[in-house]
């Protein structure tokens, strides 16, 4: 079972040797073009009895929140505050989007509160971390989490209750200005670094938009001379996005998870010369305890007496050879051919990583 197992896993790391054209847009961004991140506070009422019980700064927000409505609480007013809960707001707003427009909205309840199921957001502020007012927040929860109790302690708990969402839960009220409107150039940020990738970028765009156009920056950006007008610019940018080049290929690099078993390897792994040999040594102990009966008449006693039998067997999966360059496919089918396990297949790597025969980067989470 390990052995299929195992090269399960490993045809996920089997990478072709044909190369595809990728599209622009799908291996880069636009610098200046991102999501922002909102945070904020608020009050979630209507709760069957699930609200905060002991967090004195929810029944503080009540009544601020009272307050502000025009309602004067006597002092030492007490509120029912086990039908609210106080929430903290998460949410991303979106490059471009225009105020008046909708965006989903996380809530975590940051009290004792034990559900949030049945609950409605009150008006809250989203900030952003400039510390303005981005969005307003309000409506109801969805919540998938499920929790259930009875009268005896036992209880039953489905996902997490104490968090929900609000799709198209706040309205955008300022937009996020971006670098992409001013300038005469756009900057092309490359989600994997590489020098080769970057500099057949700018000989894509130069081949495409003439000679100068283009030019890469570093292993990671290529700056391109662009229009200043911003409609000529969005079209610009839409024909560049859309040209199809050959990004360079990754280095070589073998990644374990030593938790899971899982191995990936990559293109361009290639071994050196090198023997190896695997075996396993397996020391088994049992005990079958056996019990002594004394004499008939002889005033003994019973007892019974320990004994251990010990079994040594050394597994030897064999010895094989990798002669000079050989391949990832040739890896994978010595190794499976001997029935390693992941975990096992790891130790070969290892061993062969410390001996000089593997040229990869051997990553290990």
């Amino acid at each position: 079972m390990k052995r299929y197992l195992l090269l399960s896993f490993l045809v996920l790391g089997l990478v072709s040797n044909t190369l595809f054209a990728e599209r622009i847009k799908d291996i880069t961004t636009v610098a200046g073009i991102r999501n922002n991140q909102l945070v904020g506070y608020g009050l979630v009422v209507g709760l069957d009895g699930s609200g905060d019980t002991a967090a004195s700064f929810t029944d503080d927000s009540m009544r601020n929140m009272l307050e502000q409505l025009g309602i004067t609480l006597p002092p030492g007013a007490n509120l029912p505050i086990k039908n609210v809960a106080a929430v903290s707001l998460s949410a991303e707003l979106p490059a471009f989007t225009k105020p008046g427009q909708k965006i989903d909205v996380n809530v975590s309840s940051i009290g004792n509160s034990k559900n949030l199921r049945g609950g409605t957001l009150l008006m809250a502020p989203l900030k952003g971390a400039d510390g303005q007012i981005y969005a307003v927040a309000q409506g109801n929860l969805v919540v998938l989490g499920l929790s259930a109790g009875g009268d005896d302690g036992s209880s039953v708990t489905v996902n997490i209750p104490t968090g929900g969402r609000i799709p198209n839960g706040a309205t955008v009220e300022r937009e996020v200005l971006t670098s992409f409107v001013a300038g005469d150039s756009i900057t092309l940020n490359l989600h994997r670094p590489d020098f080769t990738t970057a500099h057949r970028l700018a000989e894509t765009i130069n081949d495409t938009m003439g000679l100068g156009t283009a030019h890469a920056v570093d292993a990671s950006s290529v700056r391109v001379s662009a229009p200043k007008e911003l409609s000529q610019k969005v079209s610009y940018l839409s024909m560049l996005e859309n040209l199809e080049f050959l990004p360079g290929t990754a280095a070589a690099k073998i990644v374990v998870n030593a938790k899971t078993g899982t191995v990936v390897i990559g293109q361009n792994v290639i071994v050196q010369p090198a023997a190896v040999s695997h075996g396993n040594l397996t020391v088994t102990i049992t005990n079958d305890p056996l019990v002594s009966q004394p004499p008939a008449f002889s005033r003994g006693e019973t007892v019974v007496v320990p004994k251990s039998d010990i079994d040594v067997a050394v597994t030897n999966k064999g010895a094989f050879l990798f002669n000079l360059g050989v391949t990832l496919d040739e890896v994978v089918r010595a190794v499976n051919n001997i029935g390693a396990s992941p975990a096992e297949l790891v130790a070969i790597l290892e061993a062969l990583k410390a001996a000089g025969s593997l040229n990869a980067e051997l990553i290990i989470i």
